[in-house]
């Protein structure tokens, strides 16, 4: 059995031992605070129109997330009420849940190496999508990929938001993170 006090995910290990120095070779930081390193991650799931008609979906939803970040998500909500929409103030609408230290690696881990792979016809992720300030964001198409959500037990397949967000502060730094981390890239 893990002793939770000597457990390190694999991915900080690596960032620890490998990541950081060939970063502040490769940007020739002056200052060890200057490399970057993951901040959080996001993950949302929006239901949209099911939630509208069905309230039990954005529970299912939220389920489903928090056995696939491995802490509770919480329900989003409608903040102002759009009529052609049918959304009322404060109906709920999605499910997020904010990840970081060891369970932010873990889930990084699980998703480059177990998640991906399992995506159909699955070719590389964007390297465009980037916001400018070295946060990156990716969409799954179904959450079912992920090994902790049994598919006999789906009643519906969510597509998912994911949002890496980092402390550098240009694309190109954030992206030799991401590389170093195994994150394919098809550009």
């Amino acid at each position: 059995m893990l002793d939770a006090a000597t457990y390190t995910p694999r991915l900080k290990a690596l960032y620890r031992e490998t990541i950081r120095g060939a970063l502040k070779e490769e940007f020739a930081y002056k200052n060890d605070m200057m490399i970057p390193r993951l901040d959080k991650i996001v993950l949302n799931i929006g239901c949209g129109a099911e939630a509208v008609r069905d309230s039990k979906k954005s529970k299912s939803a939220q389920e489903d997330l928090s056995r696939i970040a491995g802490q509770k998500a919480v329900i989003t909500k409608a903040k102002k009420s759009i009529a052609g929409f049918r959304v009322r103030e404060d109906m709920p609408l999605g499910t997020k849940v904010t990840l970081r230290g060891d369970r932010m690696y873990e889930f990084l881990d699980r998703l480059i190496t177990i998640a991906m792979p399992r995506v159909r016809d699955f070719r590389g992720v964007p390297g465009k999508s980037f916001d400018g300030r070295g946060n990156y964001a990716m969409g799954l198409k179904e959450h079912i990929v992920f090994p902790e959500i049994e598919y006999d037990k789906v009643d519906e397949v969510w597509g998912m938001d994911i949002v890496i967000a980092t402390t550098a502060s240009t694309d190109a730094e954030a992206k030799a993170l991401l590389k170093h981390f195994n994150m394919p890239f098809n550009s």
